[in-house]
């Protein structure tokens, strides 16, 4: 159903000045202030003021009135124009979307969960009008951000926990970027349905979760790192306590509170317009490290945050897990040798390398296949260091098809630790039905 736009705008800037008004009024005489869902009522309240107002205009021209769904939905893109993205919320809602790219209000593109990409109406009136939106948003947010000339680049968490990145003034047109994450899916059990994994490999993850080893998920941007690292938290006992470390707050475990009675979520921050206040990855992971984790959960490792993960693996915090973005499973070693030349002490590569033999146990690869399915395709053991070389066996590796097939055996020391943890070693000799 569309909407009259112009009701839209017009509603909106009076509801605006109404909310201000009143916000200042309440400070003036002394009480609480109005802010979150008592705004949120408020406004509600005024918009059907103005709704009504609209009725009575049309019935005094001989014109129809709203129907009960033309008023739901004014009611819903006005809100959506005061608390949220306007015409954008509509897309961040919609479940079978995973990305939405607009370059200029205009040329608005969608990303389905089936692969397939389509262009949609403009999501703003102008370009000038889109970046206020987004300005508004900024200022709105969990801290107060600013986007203008002299701050171009914008990092956004939406209340939906979704991610914003905005860019303009050096691009050709404001440029916004949107990745969406599906909270629905959170358990390993679910992603074999998906066909990210077949049964086998579930219950060889879920030992791996169980025998606290420690984990790194490796892939592509796309390939399924954040969801498959929230599902395999998810089958952390509750008792357990979790700190995660996030460059921006993606995986979602205080949706999960049930799972999670015990856990702190760090997110690092940039510097404020003064340039202070900056707080890195690694200087969150350090502190991390003092707050008496079970577990220690790296977002996505791509700085000298590795060294502080590292050295918790092989300091006795088993059960860290971490993402980072790598081509293949073997791939990961090279990512993290250069990310340990990066730090203050700039490590060779044999003692980076003796590093992750000690501190590393496995190595999970997702990608994102041809047919658009995004499924496991390698899990590899790492069981040594022998200078310039990570040593390990590739115990899943690709089949024809990219998914994961048995090849080699863990070692005796980790099966044994499987078994201790549930695991049956049989799975390793079942092939498995995949369901992609």
């Amino acid at each position: 159903m569309s909407v009259d736009r112009g009701f839209v705008d017009r509603i909106r800037r009076v509801v605006g000045e109404q909310l201000n008004q009143q916000a200042a009024e309440a400070e003036a005489a002394g009480r609480a202030p109005i802010l979150g869902e008592n705004r949120r009522m408020l406004a509600r309240k005024l918009i059907g003021e103005q709704v009504q107002l609209l009725d009575t205009e049309a019935m005094n021209r001989g014109a129809p009135v709203l129907d009960e769904d033309e008023r739901q939905e004014l009611t819903k893109s006005v809100i959506a124009e005061l608390f949220e993205l306007g015409r954008i919320q509509q897309y961040i809602d919609d479940p079978s979307n995973t990305d939405i790219a607009i370059n200029g209000h205009d040329a608005v593109w969608l990303t389905k969960r089936d692969g397939r990409k389509i262009r949609v109406a403009p999501v703003a009136d102008s370009d000038e009008h889109l970046i206020e939106m987004i300005q508004t948003a900024a200022r709105r947010g969990r801290s107060e951000q600013r986007w203008d000339p002299s701050s171009p680049m914008l990092d956004l968490q939406l209340s939906s926990g979704d991610r914003l990145n905005a860019i303009a003034w050096v691009s050709g047109r404001p440029s916004i970027s949107i990745r969406r994450h599906d909270f629905e899916i959170h358990r390993l059990k679910q992603l074999v349905s998906l066909g990210t994994l077949n049964e086998p490999l579930y219950h060889l993850l879920k030992a791996m979760v169980l025998a606290r080893f420690n984990l790194i998920i490796a892939g592509g941007t796309g390939a399924g790192k954040t969801t498959m690292l929230r599902c395999l938290l998810n089958e952390v006992p509750p008792n357990e306590r979790l700190v995660t470390v996030e460059d921006s707050l993606e995986i979602g475990l205080e949706r999960f509170g049930d799972l999670h009675p015990d856990h702190v979520d760090l997110e690092a921050r940039h510097a404020n317009v003064e340039g202070v206040g900056a707080l890195t990855m690694n200087d969150l992971a350090i502190n991390a490290l003092r707050m008496n984790p079970g577990r220690l959960i790296v977002g996505e490792v791509r700085g000298d945050e590795a060294l502080t993960l590292l050295l918790a693996c092989t300091q006795g915090n088993d059960g860290a897990m971490c993402t980072v973005h790598a081509d293949s499973s073997a791939g990961v070693f090279g990512r993290l040798q250069m990310y340990l030349a990066m730090t203050r002490e700039r490590f060779e590569p044999e003692a980076a390398n003796l590093m992750v033999a000690q501190g590393i146990d496995c190595i999970l690869h997702l990608a994102k296949l041809q047919d658009r399915t995004r499924a496991l395709t390698s899990v590899r053991e790492v069981t040594g260091a022998d200078g310039d070389i990570v040593m390990s066996n590739e115990i899943y590796g690709p089949d024809r098809d990219g998914r994961a097939a048995p090849r080699f055996r863990f070692s005796e020391e980790r099966m044994h630790r499987l078994e201790r943890a549930g695991f049956d070693r049989r799975w390793l000799d079942t092939p498995g039905k995949w369901y992609g």
